[in-house]
């Protein structure tokens, strides 16, 4: 039995995909319920941004060191990605409840003026 056909069958029997991945040179073997797409492109992005250490990183810090370094910038890039989504999410709120309170000054002007409302 080949590892594919090992890597199906458990799939079949747990319902998560087994699935090998490159990050760093190393190679990892992952069982997830995830998409198998997905983990390839998150390690993608892994790889790229040790890749955008440079070589020098690569030589002089440790396989560890490298991905803790990766794993800040992630965690910082998360954490500001929140942080402008909580902002947008702020400023949208904001806009939605000006323009109810200026329709229902519009409204409570034309029930002023007679008018019927609804």
């Amino acid at each position: 039995m080949t590892l594919s056909q090992r890597e199906q069958i458990v799939a079949a029997v747990t319902g998560k995909n087994q699935v090998t991945l490159e990050i760093a040179g190393a190679r990892y073997k992952m069982t997830s319920d995830a998409d198998e797409g997905h983990l390839r492109r998150l390690a993608q992005v892994v790889n790229e941004r040790i890749a955008a250490l440079g070589t020098k990183a690569a030589r002089t810090a440790t396989p560890a060191q490298v991905l803790a370094v990766v794993a800040l910038g992630l965690a910082d890039d998360l954490l500001t990605a929140e942080e402008r989504q909580k902002r947008l999410e702020g400023a949208t709120r904001d806009a939605v409840t000006r323009a109810i309170s200026r329709i229902d000054r519009h409204l409570d002007r034309g029930r002023a003026d007679g008018g019927e409302s609804d």
